[in-house]
């Protein structure tokens, strides 16, 4: 692809398997686009979608996928452990390759306007698409939930950049934006003690005072019977993962409780795990020109 964006959807859907695949079939449907990752959570009750392609084929696409989402989901009937306030909960557009972030900006505004003129849906910007200093960081948006916005949109300041100024019922909200790579990444706990989680979370997110780009926050996962500290590394340049990692091992065992695993969601950039490669095994001199696959298409 001469031209390559990424864009990354997250759904109100994670345990119907059937509805799971109409909407990744509206990708893999979509001239200009790729499919590259698609992974599902039913405590979260959640899908996360990743693709690529071109400016219009990332526009279609996304489109597509929410028009798909608010026909096969109903949030009436929606429960899981992540926050959410909509059937289409975020759509972010991601700069990657011949690409600005202008031109995601211009993307996230086409399609949200477009969302709620034609699917009655009220949209928010967010991030570098966002119009207002508030409703740039997306928990400020979220807050109050699906169940609590349908008072929340009533609040002139809270009046959707498109759509109409009141919930859809069926599909929510949604919100639309442009915004720099993050990596989802979750660490799981031996114990079933949402506090514990609750209070590692709040240590380490920049919003309690940790650090500047982790957002976090504690979540049960029910069926295995633990808890885990769910994130978003905003820049893991600044912020990496190993720094992270080792801060929640630190943290958890104040309360006696160990680290049994941790995960990634969806896609993440081959130097963040170079990076804790480097920290780990305490490589002298290492750099990306050392990895193999590098010096074959470079």
């Amino acid at each position: 692809m001469d031209q390559i964006i990424e864009c990354v959807p997250n759904f109100s859907e994670g345990r119907d398997q059937e509805k799971i695949a109409q909407l990744v079939k509206e990708v893999v449907s979509t001239e200009g686009v790729k499919l590259l990752d698609y992974s599902s959570d039913k405590d979260h009750n959640r899908t996360v979608i990743t693709f690529c392609g071109d400016a219009k084929g990332v526009k279609e696409a996304a489109f597509k996928l929410i028009k798909k989402a608010s026909e096969i989901i109903d949030m009436r009937y929606h429960k899981g452990e992540h926050p959410r306030i909509g059937a289409t909960d975020v759509v972010p557009f991601i700069p990657v390759k011949n690409a600005t972030m202008e031109e995601c900006i211009q993307i996230a505004r086409e399609v949200g306007e477009r969302v709620g003129r034609e699917l009655n849906i009220p949209v928010y910007l967010y991030e570098e698409a966002a119009i207002t200093p508030e409703r740039k960081n997306l928990e400020n948006i979220r807050r109050g939930e699906y169940e609590g916005f349908f008072e929340k949109i009533k609040q002139p300041e809270w009046k959707p950049d498109f759509g109409p100024q009141e919930m859809n019922p069926k599909s929510g909200a949604t919100v639309i934006g442009a915004r720099n790579f993050l990596i989802a990444y979750n660490v799981n706990l031996a114990t079933d003690n949402i506090d514990i989680a609750n209070k590692i979370a709040k240590a380490i997110r920049f919003s309690n005072g940790g650090y500047r780009y982790v957002k976090a926050m504690g979540v049960e996962l029910k069926e295995r019977g633990i808890v885990q500290v769910s994130m978003n590394l905003t820049d893991f340049n600044k912020t990496p993962i190993y720094r992270v990692f080792e801060t929640i091992k630190a943290e958890a065992s104040r309360y006696g409780v160990n680290v049994i695993g941790s995960e990634i969601i969806g896609l993440v950039p081959a130097k963040a795990l170079f990076d804790v490669a480097d920290y780990y095994l305490r490589i002298e001199n290492f750099s990306e020109n050392m990895v193999l696959e590098n010096r074959i298409y470079e």
